[in-house]
Formats: C-alpha cells, structure tokens, sequence
C-alpha cells in the first residue's frame, strides 16, 4: 500500500490556507428534495448546508432533541464520499454549528462521531480531528458534556503502511465522540442505557458481603453503597461496538441492486445508544451527515422522529434497505 498524501495540512494560524481552500474539488450540487418516507421520519437528497437552509426543513427549527451524525472524517486522502482535509476541513465544519442550535430544542444535544487522521507521508498521528471538535465547539458557544470513546475491536489494521508493512505503530481501533448542547443540563437519563450487571455483581447483590470503609484512592465505600439492585449497571464513556453482520439486510440490498455501499457506516449500537440516552419516544432526531442512515434506521426502530440528509444519490437509494415494508412513498 503506498503511503498517503495530498493533504491539505493544518496551519496554526486557525484561518484557512489559499492553498487549502484550493486542494478540494466541491462535488456539483443537487436539488433538495424529499427522497423517501416512513412513518417516522423522512430523508431527503442534498447536501446539509442547502437543506438545513432551505424552506422545506424550516418546520424542524427549534424541534430537535438530538443531532446525531458522523460527518465525513478528515482522512489524508480523498474518499468516494468527499471528505475535505486540512483546514478546509475545520472550517467547514465549524461552520455547522450555530446552524444546527437553530434546529435544537432549548435541552437538545449535539452528538458528533469523529475519527482519527494522519500526517500524510509519516508514522505521526495528525490533530485536526481533534482541531475540528474544538473549533465545532467554540464556534457554536456549546458546553461539552462528555467525551467519549467508540472502541471496534473488529476494525481492520490501519494505517495499513505503518502496521502492516513497517510494523512501527499498532492499529488503530477507535473514534471520538462528543457529546455537546447549548444547556448544562440537556435532557439525559444513565437508566435508559444501563448495562447488565457483572457476574461478581449479582452475587454481591445475593450475598450483600462486600468490603466498604476507605479506599486507597481516598473514596469512602459506605456499608450499603452498593446493595440497592437498579436492574444493571451504568455504563462508561469507553463504549464497544462494531460493524461486523454477513447477514445485514442494508448489504444484501445494495448488492441486489448493484447500489455502492457505503464504507463507513456507523456502528447501528452507537447511534441506538446515544438515541435512547438522550431522548424518548416521538422525539425528533436529525442526522445531516446521514450516508447509508443508520441513525434514521435507529430512531424508527426506537420510535423517535428522525429526518436525514444525504447528497450522494447511490447512498440514499441504499439506505432504503433499512427499512423493510414501512415506507409511506
């Protein structure tokens, strides 16, 4: 595999370069339209920033609970789907967030997905993606609740040069996600997302033995601290979740119809957990970065409202696959 390159390279002024407004090809633009319906949510063709301006999302403005998306990630080199790179890259982002408060209700959240970049041409890790996220988030004045980390212990090994062949670096198996809103207190509840209860758990449950007193970590366990059973655990900011189904109807859909897959698509887990933690049911979600619509597909199975936005017609057509018989046209 050949090393990468042609990267627009981050500058530290925070303004972008000519050379990096120069170093991407915007694909033509196409007409919004609504492409296909549900009973709970509708997904239209066009790319974000035309859509979320345009008359017919209007209704929506104020009405999102969550805004749950994966925009195309700043990697060295140019994908099928558009990604931008260097500080083309964290400009356009950026400028995403006060347009999405417009849509947010006054408790709503932001959850972005973000993965990792390289410097083009050497074994060193590049900081833009964490660049962007910062820039998303002062350029929007959002609080960041919480940050997280989406760990796929099925991804494959990348980067391929480094790993693979050089064998100077391990693989790397995870993405950032950052949880942010306009308010200290958006709406969130742990208890819609509890986990199951360990092994040692449930017996310290049945047997309530347990060691309480002071901690080395100078935490005090009270004698009772851990005998109430909630009905499972709460969960940490370090989440697993892969992408790994033979048998996904989304696939064998394309394939069917000879319809180009989408290559990153967002674990179904990750969108349904964040969907069920920071909403509930007949809440509107919106993901404007919608690719294949996993988060679309998440929201109706989870009986939340969604709208999903995507420019690249193959993706949307695919994206139907997701739901089977519950389209309205």
């Amino acid at each position: 595999m050949t090393k990468y390159s042609n990267v627009a390279t981050v500058s530290r002024s925070g303004q972008p370069s000519a050379t990096a407004r120069r170093s991407v090809v915007q694909p033509s633009r196409v007409a919004t339209r609504v492409a296909y319906k549900t009973m709970r949510g509708a997904m239209y063709r066009g790319f974000a920033e035309d859509v979320l301006r345009s008359t017919q999302v209007k209704k929506y403005r104020g009405k999102v609970q969550l805004i749950l998306t994966s925009p195309p990630f700043p990697l060295n080199r140019k994908k099928k789907y558009g990604n931008r790179q260097g500080d083309e890259y964290v400009e356009w982002l950026a400028a995403f967030a006060p347009l999405f408060r417009e849509f947010l209700t006054e408790n709503g959240s932001i959850v972005v997905e973000m993965g990792n970049a390289w410097e083009p041409g050497e074994p060193t890790m590049s900081t833009l993606a964490l660049e962007a996220l910062l820039s998303f988030l002062r350029t929007g004045d959002l609080k960041l609740c919480q940050q997280f980390i989406c760990y796929n212990p099925a991804r494959l090994p990348t980067p391929a040069q480094w790993v693979n062949v050089d064998r100077i670096r391990l693989k790397d198996s995870y993405t950032h996600v950052w949880w942010m809103a306009s308010s200290v207190h958006p709406e969130a509840d742990n208890r819609r997302v509890l986990k199951a209860y360990s092994t040692a758990m449930l017996r310290l449950l049945r047997s309530k033995k347990y060691n309480a007193g002071r901690r080395p970590s100078e935490h005090h366990i009270g004698a009772a601290s851990f005998l109430k059973n909630n009905n499972g655990a709460i969960p940490s900011n370090v989440l697993t979740f892969s992408n790994t189904l033979s048998n996904d109807p989304y696939l064998s859909y394309c394939k069917e119809r000879s319809l180009t897959v989408h290559p990153a698509r967002m674990p179904i887990g990750l969108a349904a957990f964040f969907i069920k933690f920071l909403t509930v049911p007949r809440n509107l979600v919106l993901d404007p970065f919608a690719g294949s619509n996993i988060t679309g597909a998440a929201a109706e199975s989870l009986k939340r409202r969604w709208v999903a936005i995507e420019p690249n017609d193959d993706y949307v057509q695919g994206s139907r696959g997701r739901f089977s018989r519950r389209f309205t046209r």
